[in-house]
């Protein structure tokens, strides 16, 4: 198969015009489309805008590649588009894209993987992106990629015969087989696997061979490993170069020069990678943890802040599975349970059916703290770390300390607060015990992970939480009580504080951050037996209807100001309508990547509405996630509706008003 099977000459536009970037992207869907390679225009926008938001796909000198993988693509193509004037796509040499190639892929089969790495190290050459410019017509567009294809594969064309080696390949086999060995090897990797991955392997390719260097490139594509580095090679090469935005395998490096880079870099610094590596001067790499562990390959630029939230999400996205389980089959149980206000704290348990929902909800809602605690000192110091903050999170929440150990104290739990301590203090303490164990002879290697570590890890956490335990568990009692005093003017002020929170970057921290905010305030509440009008109830519930807003209000302003969007956008719209009630504020990404000075403003001030007026009214949610699914559990329903239609009719009017008019 070639390149040319995946574009069609109905998919070509040559000379044409974009009044911007996502004018660009409206023209190149509707080529795709054109090219029969769609099934859902609006579903494979939004792959598209939701990939855009990730990171720009222009690749400087004036080229870009979108590109998404969606069930909404029937099957694989492309589609590519010259303009007359080049359009800001965003790149990183802030010059305008005016060669443009549009990747459309299934979310099965990798079949196509192989044509389309082609084409991004074809992209590579000036002469072939040159060629590609000068063509008048489609004809002659496909005609310089065929020579091009023909020139560095030497394909027959016919499919089901297989490809010819380039000379650099041939030579590579050639030496590998003489007994020769690769001075360099490099892993590339993109999030999305499609078009950076093969475009960095190719510089570095290209860099090897002029600086006459042998250099082996492991591809991490969406289709897989590729030319996959063996144990051997990594022994014997001089240095290696992981040039990737995602995760890989690192541990197989241990003790070997390597240079970690974006992958970018990869493309645009290869010579100066290849050189480095070959020399030998880069950093000697030691793995911390197990042989399976995978690490992000530029890490070693992350801030201490990125680092820092990237271990919290570790632990929040582990722990979330249990609070929302656990916490919806509890607050089912409140709602199927005859309340009986001479024994309020046995609510819940008052009948069977109620008993059990409880019960079992209790279960999975009390591995809250430990997975918390737990999976953020495996994302700092991989699995000795697991154990020690599964410790520490159950100490956290049994309130541990040496005073009731004793017996003269009663237990208070640190909660939440007292998990992320633990969690923190217990992944640092074993990183800096691993590095510590680096000085013991090689012969005690085996016992360490086995012995060592969880012996002296577990140790060191039950002291620290017993000492430092009742401090945080009278911290988190004092910002209870200081939550439970909150009225009028603060307490209004804290709920538009969440929901607008909630907006602000759907799905990124800030969203994040509120959500957290969220559930660690219903854990909280529910560790202390709560009742239903808790302050902290209330702050869920400003949480999750801030976060329903942002789909409703755009659904909402396609709908009734249709004017203001694309035939495209309106169908998306709908499914906005859905994603909205279902609590997915990630619904409203494509949205506002295509324009977000005016959406993203607009949602903050409706979910800022929505969560300010919940707190007006009172309501109180005791799950931590479902949206319409979990009204029945919310106290004051029809005030929770209310905020709700107020938070997005508020978001849909301030919508209408700032954006334009896309049609006459």
């Amino acid at each position: 198969m070639r390149i040319t099977d995946l574009l069609k000459p109905q998919s070509i536009l040559l000379g044409g015009q974009a009044a911007d970037k996502a004018g660009a992207i409206d023209t190149l869907i509707d080529l795709q489309a054109a090219g029969g390679h769609l099934a859902d225009k609006a579903a494979y926008k939004e792959a598209i805008l939701a990939r855009e938001a990730q990171s720009s796909t222009a690749i400087e000198a004036g080229i870009a590649v979108p590109h998404a993988k969606s069930d909404a693509v029937s099957n694989p193509g492309l589609a590519a588009m010259t303009l007359s004037q080049g359009v800001d796509y965003g790149a990183m040499d802030k010059q305008p894209s005016d060669l443009f190639f549009m990747i459309a892929a299934p979310l099965d089969g990798n079949l196509h993987l192989e044509i389309l790495s082609r084409l991004m190290v074809l992209l590579m050459d000036p002469e072939f992106t040159s060629g590609l410019r000068a063509a008048k017509t489609a004809e002659e567009f496909l005609a310089v990629i065929d020579k091009a294809e023909a020139a560095k594969y030497g394909e027959t064309g016919v499919p089901g015969v297989e490809s010819v080696d380039t000379a650099e390949e041939a030579a590579a086999k050639a030496a590998k087989n003489a007994g020769g060995e690769y001075r360099v090897l490099a892993v590339t990797a993109c999030p999305t696997g499609i078009a950076h991955t093969y475009m960095a392997a190719e510089a570095l390719e290209k860099a090897g061979k002029a600086l006459n260097i042998t250099v082996k490139v492991e591809t991490n594509g969406s289709g897989g490993v590729k030319n996959a580095l063996t144990a051997e090679e990594i022994a014997a090469a001089d240095g290696i170069i992981v040039a990737a935005d995602k995760n890989v395998e690192t541990a197989r490096f241990d003790g070997k020069p390597v240079i970690f880079v974006p992958v970018s870099d990869g493309i645009h610094k290869a010579e100066e990678l290849v050189k480095k590596a070959a020399e030998g001067s880069a950093p000697v790499y030691h793995h911390q943890g197990g042989a399976e562990t995978v690490e992000t390959a530029s890490a070693v630029k992350e801030s201490l802040g990125r680092k820092t939230y990237k271990d919290l999400m570790n632990g929040v996205s582990h722990m979330l599975p249990f609070v929302i389980g656990g916490g919806i089959l509890i607050a089912l149980a409140f709602l199927l349970d005859d309340f009986d206000p001479n024994n309020a704290a046995n609510f819940g348990m008052g009948t069977p059916i109620a008993a059990f929902f409880k019960t079992i909800g209790g279960v999975a809602f009390n591995f809250m703290l430990p997975i918390l605690a737990g999976y953020i000192a495996m994302s700092i110091a991989d699995r000795p770390g697991l154990v020690v903050g599964f410790v520490g999170g159950s100490m956290a929440a049994a309130g541990t300390s040496f005073a009731t150990i004793a017996g003269t104290a009663d237990p208070v739990s640190s909660g939440f607060l007292g998990a992320l301590l633990a969690g923190f203090v217990g992944g640092y303490f074993m990183l800096a015990f691993e590095k510590l164990c680096e000085k013991l002879p090689r012969s005690l290697e085996g016992i360490k992970p086995i012995l060592l570590y969880p012996v002296v890890g577990v140790l060191f956490m039950g002291l620290f939480m017993c000492a430092f335990g009742p401090i945080v568990g009278a911290l988190n009692t004092g910002l209870t009580g200081f939550l439970s005093s909150l009225g009028g003017t603060s307490k209004i002020l804290l709920g538009a504080v969440l929901g607008g929170m909630m907006s602000i970057d759907m799905g990124g921290p800030f969203n994040k951050a509120a959500y957290v905010t969220g559930t660690g305030a219903i854990a909280t509440a529910l560790a202390a037996g709560a009742g239903q009008g808790a302050i902290e109830y209330q702050m869920m519930a400003s949480v999750m209807v801030g976060g329903m807003v942002p789909p409703i209000a755009i659904a909402l302003c396609t709908t009734f100001f249709k004017k203001k969007f694309t035939a495209d956008e309106r169908k998306s719209g709908v499914v906005n309508y859905i994603m909205g009630l279902c609590f997915i504020s990630e619904g409203a990404i494509p949205f506002a990547a295509a324009d977000p000075l005016r959406v993203i403003p607009s949602c903050v001030v409706g979910s800022a509405v929505a969560g300010a007026l919940s707190m007006v009214f009172g309501c109180g949610l005791m799950a931590p996630h479902g949206g319409i699914f979990v009204f029945p559990v919310v106290s004051n329903v029809m005030g929770y509706l209310l905020s709700l239609v107020a938070g997005s009719v508020v978001g849909m009017a301030l919508l209408a008003v700032l954006k334009k008019n896309k049609e006459a």
